[in-house]
């Protein structure tokens, strides 16, 4: 072994050889730069609009509250004028003299100067009394009004805001009336002039060139800073501004402020409010640019600030690049010369932060791979032998399961040769339970298969629920009863009041393959089946008193085709699944199971599953209900590609009263059917690479029905499984049970699919 080579480098010394162009180097400048930039650039955006949005804020909010204050200050000039007209209306005409009306008349011209004339009416609505500023008074014209709408509405609602109108053209004026406390007061009718509201909008300042103006309900101007504009009668109504605030006069702007386009067709930032009691709008606005003035002055500061912050950024950037890049130099070539198989070699470099820590790992990856050259043959080797260890158990299982299948089928061949030749109804009649037992031998093995290959697959899925052990307790006993006394065995369970959290049926197979292998491994004596508490688990226990597992052969009893070596297997015939399916199913369950045994005296097997509070359980009766043959005259399509299958299953089903249609594919039954069938039994696999599953779509759509329809096959993969579940076919595998196979059909007729 050579010494370690080391490459050194200071963290505080400078790059010892000139950095090329094209490199990391410059890469890490260009990326430094590019991050300061962006992060520059983003913080004056940023800051931009937040000035921009609270320059905005304070702006429209004191664009509003000029707006407002306009409005409450004209709104106090109407109120003032409707409340000194009102002292002419206290008195009755039956009480105040035409003289005292008169001086009262003069005196209000004299105080309120924007009263230009002023009419009495009585209660009747006839003229008592006119004074005007500029024409003759009238004492007792009589004129009619009664039907004016000043005179009505002011009755009505006591006060009436007549519409602003343009005398002469030019200046504008409202008709103002006030009606008494009491009827027999009658109505004071005054002309008002609202050029005097004009000093109120003069005294309204808006930035340097910003401006208020007043409109009334109908969008004319009343009063602007430009009393040309208002004497030229000037109809803004086409105004943007002025649509919006016509359309929320009652029910109010959301928006404090918007942009739009004033009189001169200038963008300006405009605020309004109403003044009532009238109806009338006064508006307050500044010219667009001005108002962004402040953002335009923040965004050079901002690039000026951006400029000195991207030089910084560049001196900055190829500081820390030239200090960076050296030891990353360093690491590239220790790192090639390890990776060229130079493992001795070391990379020291003592810049005291990330790089530093990983020139230690890339010294300490060649250390291992150092000592991982020693042992990787060893490993190769191990894995060899797992494979091997795999395949031959592999085919053990294929082998164990072959040497199963073909005993009871050999053993079936025997029967069948005999059963032709034998006369004798009682031979005949022991050679036809011996052709069952060895069927039903066959079907367990199949069963079997498929329940391991359904594990495997994960095509089972658990439904767990909370139910009282002893229910699946006492349903073991009832099944296993008869098959122990059969043995002379005495078959107990304990009965236990506890409750549990698992899947009744799952659970119910567990007990069922352990209860069986206790009976089939058990001569004399019996079999025990009960419980045993531990904190919040349950231990379900099942002990006998057979022959007993050796300390060797724990673990493989839950294998494949495992079985006991034993001289004594007389009555013990098994296949060696059962075992293996309840380890697998306890996996899926999530629930443990164990063994204890003593050769020659028995053995205890134990599943834990987690128990639930109790609860109380009401037992439902099944009331007395009308039986009939749900299969009596159907007719049931069956689809097969073996002709002795389909011969075989015809013929069963008119045993049992249905009518039957047989084809080897879906065109055959078509081509042969005239009704709708009631249920539609189909192979997997047909011919020409389809499925029973496309036969039964082919033929649903021909008949334009959903016909109850089910699967059977003699492919036991978990594709098929898997594939049958999810497009929701129910599959049964071959061989079938008569019984089974006419339990499925009879619940899918009653249930209609």
């Amino acid at each position: 072994m050579h010494s370690p080579q080391q490459l050194n480098v200071d963290g505080n010394r400078s790059d010892p050889e000139p950095l090329p162009k094209g490199t990391l180097f410059w890469k890490y400048v260009l990326l430094f730069v590019v991050v300061m930039s962006v992060a520059l650039i983003t913080t004056s955006l940023i800051d931009i609009w937040f000035i921009y949005q609270e320059h905005r804020a304070v702006l429209i909010r004191a664009q509003k509250q000029q707006a407002t204050s306009a409005a409450a200050k004209i709104s106090d000039f109407v109120t003032d004028i409707e409340a000194q007209l009102g002292w002419t209306t206290h008195l009755s005409w039956s009480v105040a003299s035409m003289e005292q009306r008169e001086l009262d008349a003069i005196r209000l011209l004299r105080q309120v100067p924007a009263i230009t004339e002023l009419a009495l009416w009585d209660d009747k609505g006839r003229e008592q009394l006119h004074v005007s500023r500029q024409a003759m008074d009238r004492i007792g014209g009589n004129m009619d009004f009664s039907a004016d709408e000043r005179f009505t509405s002011a009755l009505a609602n006591r006060v009436y805001y007549g519409p602003v109108t343009f005398r002469n053209g030019s200046e504008p004026f409202m008709t103002l009336a006030v009606a008494g406390p009491r009827r027999d007061a009658g109505v004071s009718v005054a002309d008002v002039n609202l050029t005097r509201i004009w000093d109120v909008v003069t005294q309204i300042r808006v930035g340097r060139s910003g401006k208020a103006y007043v409109i009334d309900g109908g969008g004319r101007l009343i009063a602007h800073p430009d009393i040309s504009l208002v004497l030229r009668n000037t109809d803004l109504s086409a105004l943007a501004q002025v649509q919006m605030a016509r359309t929320y006069s009652e029910t109010g702007d959301p928006e404090l402020a918007r942009t739009a386009f004033d009189v001169s067709g200038q963008r300006v930032l405009t605020a309004y409010a109403k003044a009532a009691p009238l109806n009338w709008f006064v508006f307050v606005e500044l010219p667009e640019q001005e108002a962004n003035q402040p953002l335009y002055a923040a965004i050079q500061r901002s690039l000026l600030i951006v400029i000195g912050g991207l030089l910084l950024a560049l001196l900055a950037a190829l500081l820390l690049a030239r200090r960076i890049i050296v030891p990353i130099r360093l690491l590239t070539a220790g790192a090639s010369r390890i990776g060229a198989g130079t493992l001795e070699h070391r990379i020291n470099i003592t810049t005291g932060d990330e790089l530093e820590t990983l020139g230690k790992q890339l010294n300490d990856m060649a250390s291992k791979l150092q000592g991982s050259y020693a042992t990787l043959e060893r490993k190769v080797e191990e894995r060899t032998q797992q494979l091997q260890i795999a395949n031959q158990s592999k085919s053990r299982f294929l082998a164990a399961a072959s040497h199963d299948l073909r005993q009871p089928l050999h053993a079936l061949n025997l029967f069948v040769a005999q059963l032709r030749s034998e006369t004798d109804p009682a031979e005949r009649k022991r050679l036809a339970a011996r052709i069952d037992a060895a069927v039903a031998n066959m079907n367990e093995l199949f069963n079997a298969l498929l329940d391991i290959s359904k594990l495997d697959a994960g095509a089972l899925s658990a439904s767990i629920s909370e139910f009282p052990v002893n229910s699946v307790l006492k349903r073991i006993e009832s099944v296993f009863a008869a098959a122990a006394r059969e043995k002379g065995l005495h078959l107990r369970m304990v009965p236990c009041s506890a409750w549990i959290r698992s899947d009744a049926i799952l659970l119910e197979r567990i007990l069922l393959n352990l209860v069986s292998n206790a009976i089939r491994y058990t001569n004399a004596g019996g079999i025990v089946l009960g419980c045993r508490r531990a904190r919040s688990q349950l231990r379900i226990e099942v002990c006998d008193t057979g022959i007993g597992i050796p300390d060797d052969q724990r673990r493989s009893i839950f294998g494949e085709f495992y079985q006991i070596p034993t001289l004594d297997r007389a009555g013990r015939e098994g296949l060696g699944l059962g075992l293996a399916i309840v380890e697998r199913l306890c996996n899926l369950l999530k629930h443990s199971v164990g063994v204890a045994s003593t050769v020659g005296k028995g053995s205890r097997f134990y599943v834990t599953v987690p128990m639930a509070p109790k609860r109380v359980s009401f037992q439902k009766t099944a009331s007395a209900a009308a039986q009939y043959d749900s299969l009596l005259g159907k007719l049931i399509v069956v689809i097969d590609d073996d002709a002795l299958v389909l011969d075989g299953t015809g013929g069963l089903l008119r045993s049992w009263g249905c009518r039957v249609i047989t084809a080897l594919s879906d065109q055959d039954v078509v081509a042969q059917i005239d009704e709708r069938p009631d249920l539609i039994i189909s192979d997997y696999r047909l011919k020409n690479g389809r499925t029973g599953i496309d036969a039964i779509a082919q033929l649903r759509d021909a008949l334009g029905a959903d016909i109850p329809a089910f699967l059977i096959s003699g492919d036991i993969l978990p594709e098929r499984l898997q594939d049958a579940q999810k497009r929701g076919y129910q599959l049964l595998h071959k061989p079938i049970a008569p019984m089974s196979l006419r339990a499925v059909m009879s619940k899918l007729l009653q249930s209609g699919g």
